[in-house]
């Protein structure tokens, strides 16, 4: 690592399952990239889950698994970052209950994402204060560990510049405690799925990171393109093909450029553009899948990894939090919170 002071970057994935392509290109590749130039925190965010999935919990610590086999295999490093369970670092709740105590709550009904939410989920009862608050639980996940930059997509802009309305309230009632976080807009490419909507688990049209060759083959394979070349010999246009998405995400731009060429010509057939993105899903995840096999085969050792990673985070979030404390006047004598004790 450089030896000039990195900035530090929070980001998280709630626990919904194994991670598909789209979470690959919208944020896990790019974090990758991340932890070579500044000091990450990534956190799988179990709480964030339960706020829509508290009937069922149990399946949260699978899914939490499962996105810790595909962060590990993908390449995010516990050298390099930390890599740790929100939920396992208990100071989030703490600080996220202060929190709630100077945020107005028109702030939070604001939220465009709440009630956008609540009427795509129709199958579950959302309008609860833990789904309400998701945002400032986000907060203060951010802010905990003083975190300059987060990288989201657009989706996520308003969430981050709640947090930084939130920051500065509680610096100016307290003092300056909390840097106001920078968003870094990631470009977030819609790959379509195998039915040519938005690739989502809930529609169940995703590629997953870990398919088998096998898998992606037969998942690919049959997709519409564009609905143009009813013919081998009809010319398409590639931006209207739910294929080409993949192909702008995982093929190299001078193939992509000979494709469509080829494509507006009718001079390639789909289903040998189809091949080529096919080949090279399966090529740029060989390294992953070995991984993947590996960590599978030893559960252990990826608890071990992340709880070494929740102890890094403690860490840092109990320092943030006798800070807060302090400024706070909720420092008592002989208490669990004085100074020193832990």
């Amino acid at each position: 690592m450089s030896q000039h002071r990195q900035k530090t970057v929070l980001s998280g994935m709630r626990p919904t399952g194994p991670l598909h392509l789209g979470n690959y290109v919208g944020a896990l590749r790019g974090w990758v990239k991340l932890q070579e130039t500044h000091r990450c925190f990534f956190t799988i965010v179990p709480w964030h889950a339960l706020s829509s999935e508290y009937e069922n919990p149990k399946v949260i610590k699978e899914y939490t698994f499962e996105v810790a086999l595909d962060w590990l295999s993908a390449g995010l490093d516990p050298e390099k970052s930390v890599l740790f369970i929100q939920s396992e670092v208990k100071e989030h709740a703490e600080l996220h209950l202060l929190l709630s105590m100077i945020t107005p709550l028109p702030w939070l009904e604001r939220v465009p994402t709440f009630k956008e939410q609540q009427q795509e989920i129709q199958d579950r009862e959302l309008n609860t204060y833990g789904f309400l608050g998701y945002p400032l639980l986000q907060t203060a996940d951010i802010i905990i560990y003083k975190a300059e930059v987060v990288p989201v997509g657009e989706d996520q802009a308003f969430h981050i510049e709640l947090a930084r309305e939130i920051v500065r309230r509680f610096n100016r009632f307290y003092g300056e405690v909390f840097p106001e976080p920078q968003m870094l807009l990631t470009e977030v490419p819609k790959l379509a799925g195998t039915d040519g909507r938005k690739m989502s688990k809930s529609y169940g049209n995703a590629i997953y990171l870990k398919d088998s060759p096998e898998t992606i083959r037969k998942k690919i394979s049959p997709m519409v393109t564009d609905t143009r070349r009813k013919r081998r010999s009809d010319p398409g246009e590639p931006d209207d093909c739910p294929v080409f998405t993949l192909h702008k995400a995982f093929v190299p731009e001078e193939k992509r450029a000979e494709l469509a060429a080829g494509c507006r010509s009718a001079s390639i057939g789909c289903l040998e553009c189809k091949k080529v993105v096919i080949e090279a899903l399966i090529q740029e995840f060989a390294t992953f899948r070995e991984k993947r096999a590996y960590y599978e085969k030893h559960p252990k050792l990826v608890w071990e990894i992340f709880e070494e990673g929740n102890k890094k985070a403690r860490e840092v979030a109990e320092k943030t939090m006798a800070e807060v404390r302090e400024v706070m006047g909720l420092v008592f004598p002989g208490g669990q919170s004085t100074p020193g004790k832990v």
